[in-house]
């Protein structure tokens, strides 16, 4: 424990002494507290998640940039340690200290540097390569697929770098790699390389994908993906996210399609905003649980309804069904401004499925109260 509060005031001091530098900080705090309750038990947990972000320009040429979480956690966060903290981040129970009623932890997020010319960048280090329009299930973004039941998810980072060329202003080519999944593989196995395009018009813009990986140790098996996102506002949203991916050793066939469709539109003046998706989950797919994903059917739609009661106040539920097994999860969430840079949100979910609705299964429900400060 003295070595992780010693790592914390070196961290301190070294901020302050780049903020003098010109560096630029800036950040959140979260102070969260859940109840979960099923089959008769109850669970309760708190958690202390601060993100603390970091830029610093070098001349006009190159900027740095960084993001550092802390963590500390107690009851139901910290028996979850392995798949919780950090919204939603995922931190080894390894890398924790045990306090005296506590545990805690440092992650690095972000490292990365930024080169600039007239007209292309080129960002090297543990950064985000995002990829696709997807506002719910995000099958083009397969190096971290996102999930409607935690929305407000700092998507990790990868160790990789970017080149991005931009011909003219609507246009933007990239060129792309990134280190295996296998951090300790040495050899060629599983490393990413790819090139995108994002083409962009008044209404509407167009991401085309492909990206190969190479073969794991002991194995031939090349994996190839190719994506293609598009969106366009005409009156309405519409959004259609698709990636394919293919493994040369196996008959992937339609399993390793992950595809999806959705509209929005705001009724009321503004006042209500509806959200629907639908998602085609592939066994094999990126948005496939044990494929980097967190879907195990096959068919899902999401459909969400935001009501605004003001420009401080709002309240949004949302339901995901499951077509292959009956399941349903509403979400409510209540979100309020109490002041500049405060915001209280407070979320209940509670899921349904065949075995709760067959007696054989346990009706449970999740809530968190949540107080974030943002500096």
């Amino acid at each position: 424990m003295r070595k992780f509060i010693i790592a914390i005031v070196f961290a301190l001091f070294a901020t302050g002494g780049l903020a003098a530098q010109g560096l630029t900080v800036s950040g959140l705090l979260d102070s969260s507290v859940s109840l979960r309750a099923g089959e008769g038990d109850f669970f309760f947990g708190i958690e202390e998640y601060a993100n603390i972000r970091f830029q610093s320009k070098i001349r006009d040429r190159a900027t740095v940039y960084g993001a550092v979480n802390l963590i500390a956690a107690a009851g139901d966060y910290a028996a979850n340690a392995a798949l919780a903290a950090a919204g939603g981040s995922s931190v080894s129970p390894s890398a924790y200290v045990g306090g005296e009623n506590y545990i805690a932890a440092i992650e690095l997020e972000r490292l990365y540097f930024r080169l600039h010319f007239e007209t292309a960048d080129f960002d090297g280090g543990l950064m985000r390569l995002p990829f696709g329009y997807g506002q719910v299930w995000g099958p083009s973004d397969f190096l971290n697929p996102k999930n409607p039941l935690k929305p407000d998810a700092r998507p990790r980072a990868v160790l990789g770098a970017g080149f991005s060329w931009y011909p003219n202003d609507p246009l933007k080519l990239l060129g792309f790699g990134a280190a295996p999944r296998n951090p300790f593989a040495h050899n060629s196995e599983g490393w990413l390389m790819g090139i995108s395009g994002d083409r962009h018009w008044d209404k509407a813009s167009v991401q085309a994908l492909y990206s190969f990986e190479t073969p794991k140790e002991g194995s031939d098996s090349r994996i190839h993906r190719a994506g293609l996102s598009v969106k366009a506002d005409i009156e309405a949203g519409f959004v259609v996210d698709m990636l394919y991916t293919y493994n040369s050793e196996a008959e992937t066939g339609m399993d390793g399609l992950s595809f999806s469709i959705g509209a929005d539109y705001s009724f009321l003046d503004g006042k209500l905003i509806v959200l629907a998706e639908y998602l085609y989950n592939g066994e094999i797919s990126s948005t496939a649980l044990g494929y980097g994903g967190y879907f195990s059917d096959r068919h899902y739609v999401y459909t969400g309804f935001t009501w605004l009661f003001s420009d401080f106040t709002n309240i949004n539920a949302a339901f995901i069904f499951s077509f292959d097994y009956f399941s349903l999860t509403p979400v409510v969430t209540f979100n309020h401004d109490l002041f500049q840079g405060a915001a209280l949100t407070v979320s209940a979910q509670i899921p349904f499925d065949n075995d709760v609705f067959s007696g054989d299964g346990g009706l449970y429900f999740i809530s968190t109260a949540k107080l974030r400060l943002r500096f």
